[in-house]
C-alpha cells in the first residue's frame, strides 16, 4: 500500500470516527439557557428568529466586491518595476473602471439605498 493511499485511508477513518463520536457523545437535551439568545446578561427584548432584510445581505456582497480591489491592487507597485509598466497601468485601469462602472450602476439601481 503505497502512503498516498495511506493517508487518504487514515484521513478518511479518524473523520469518520470523530464523527460518529460527536453524533454519539453530543447533548441533544438543551435547556431554556441555551436555546435563548445572549443580549449581554438582559432578557431578550424580541425574536432572536426574525429574518435579516435582503438589503443587509446586498450591501455586505457590495462591499466584498468593491473590497477586491484592494487585494488586486497590493502588487501595483512592484509589477510597475516590471520590463512592461505600461501594460501594469492598463490593467490597473480597466480594474478600476469595471469597478467604477459597477459601482455607478448599484447605485442607480438602488441597490445601495437602505431605505424606499
Amino acid at each position: 500500500m503505497n502512503t498516498l493511499t495511506f493517508m487518504l485511508s487514515l484521513s478518511f477513518l479518524l473523520s469518520a470516527a470523530l464523527t460518529a463520536m460527536n453524533f454519539w457523545l453530543a447533548q441533544t437535551a438543551p435547556d431554556t439557557e441555551k436555546l435563548s439568545p445572549y443580549e449581554c446578561g438582559f432578557d431578550p427584548l424580541g425574536s432572536a428568529r426574525l429574518p435579516f432584510s435582503i438589503r443587509f445581505f446586498l450591501v455586505a456582497i457590495l462591499f466584498l466586491l468593491f473590497d477586491l480591489e484592494i487585494a488586486l491592487l497590493l502588487p501595483l507597485p512592484w509589477a510597475i518595476q516590471l520590463t512592461h509598466p505600461m501594460m501594469t497601468l492598463t490593467w490597473t485601469t480597466t480594474i478600476i473602471a469595471l469597478l467604477t462602472f459597477g459601482l455607478i450602476y448599484e447605485w442607480t439601481q438602488g441597490g445601495l439605498e437602505w431605505a424606499e
